[in-house]
């Protein structure tokens, strides 16, 4: 009798912590990622067509890959949602191990997979993880939690700021190995970044950020390849038919859209002669159909996207909670900093990185990755959020209280 009644009390339960989770969502942020995942599938969908219909014969081959990136990833997000910020925080260095294991293990012959010239995939069957994007969120993690533990000593001492730079330094030489540069630079910038948050000395800030640009500068220099692209960028009319071919046909490709674009399927550079036209250059195949007027937009719903994201960290040191605050703001740096970059490649006006637009080109490891990195801001916002809605109806109830004693002395 008491096992049957309390099936449906669980049940219910369930149910309740489920809608409670629902009523908490963040509107305005989930708005922004369901437009930007929407009009990324549009755009791989046009960008892809030809090269789709030319390699698999069947024109729609990556936007039905790309359709199921997406449910995976609003699935691996309502997942992320589900799990509570103290479970991340307790699990940053178990999740740091994990991502140096896995840059370690892309690194070994035979499992790693090769693509252009760079072993940055695992092979996973149908579908190929990208070890970078993984590190990305964990490495966030595992930083924010060590701000937490350890905010004190990297406030006061050198040592509590170099402890961290070295894991992060560790997990930047093993992908550097890939070799996968711009993944590098996104790492360093946002946890260099949050440690500036966390409070860390602006002369110890100043001189890391001075070695890091060094490093580098030196490592372009002594890279054939890098170099061939940094020279590429600086003139790539230079030679437009080699080493400058994919920055001046993704220029032609913006030059072209002007004001309104040529409408939607109107793209000539996808046509075989942009490559990467659904990946890296999904922008400029925007661009050449949507506009100026489409690319506004798109820069405006990244901007958006920024300042709701630092809005929930800001909401988060608020409430108290300096763990999900950091997580916040390394998540908004991050996507910032990767669409930022992104971008500028598009419009040359920064050497050739291969990193894809957030939420929007074609991969499945990024879709996926950045999907579940908005569950885990929804949940900030959901716990944080509560928090200090708590907190508020407690004072104001004190406060109530004091006026109600005041008037009856």
């Amino acid at each position: 009798m008491s096992v049957r009644m309390a099936v449906p009390t669980v049940k219910s339960e369930f149910k309740r912590v489920t809608s409670w989770q629902l009523d908490h969502l963040d509107p305005v942020l989930v708005a922004v990622c369901i437009t930007l995942l929407s009009l990324g599938l549009v755009m791989v969908a046009s960008a892809s067509v030809g090269v789709a219909d030319r390699n698999f014969s069947n024109p729609f081959y990556y936007l039905q890959r790309q359709l199921v990136f997406v449910i995976i990833g609003l699935i691996a997000a309502a997942l992320v949602y589900r799990i509570r910020l103290v479970q991340w925080e307790k699990s940053g260095v178990a999740l740091l191990g994990f991502a140096l294991f896995l840059l370690v293990l892309v690194l070994i012959p035979g499992v790693g997979k090769t693509i252009n010239g760079s072993t940055r995939w695992i092979s996973l069957g149908i579908i190929n993880l990208q070890v970078s994007e993984v590190v990305k969120l964990f490495l966030l993690i595992y930083v924010a939690g060590y701000l937490v533990r350890h905010g004190e000593e990297v406030r006061t001492t050198l040592r509590g700021f170099i402890k961290p730079m070295l894991m992060v330094g560790l997990a930047g030489l093993l992908l550097l190995l890939e070799p996968d540069f711009g993944s590098t630079v996104v790492i360093m910038g946002t946890v260099l970044a949050m440690t500036f948050l966390g409070g860390v000395r602006f002369v110890q800030f100043a001189s890391f950020m001075t070695l890091f640009g060094a490093s580098a500068l030196m490592l372009i220099i002594s890279s054939p390849y890098r170099m061939e692209r940094l020279t590429s960028f600086m003139n790539p009319w230079a030679d437009p038919f080699d080493t400058g071919f994919q920055l001046t046909q993704s220029l032609i490709a913006i030059g072209t859209g002007g004001w309104f674009g040529t409408g939607l399927g109107g793209s000539v550079q996808k046509l075989f002669y942009l490559p990467e036209s659904h990946t890296d250059f999904l922008f400029a195949v925007l661009s050449e159909e949507f506009g100026f007027m489409g690319v506004c937009f798109v820069i405006f719903m990244y901007t958006l996207l920024f300042f709701r994201i630092f809005k929930i960290g800001l909401q988060a040191e608020k409430s108290g909670n300096r763990f999900a605050a950091y997580v916040a703001y390394g998540i908004g740096i991050w996507l910032a900093l990767q669409a930022v970059i992104n971008m500028g490649v598009n419009m040359g006006l920064m050497p050739t990185k291969g990193l894809t637009l957030p939420l929007m080109s074609y991969g499945g490891s990024s879709l996926v990755v950045c999907c579940m990195a908005i569950g885990l801001l929804l949940r900030i916002h959901c716990e944080c959020g509560e928090f200090s809605k708590q907190a508020v109806s407690r004072k104001s109830r004190r406060q109530n209280k004091a006026v109600i004693a005041g008037g009856a002395a």
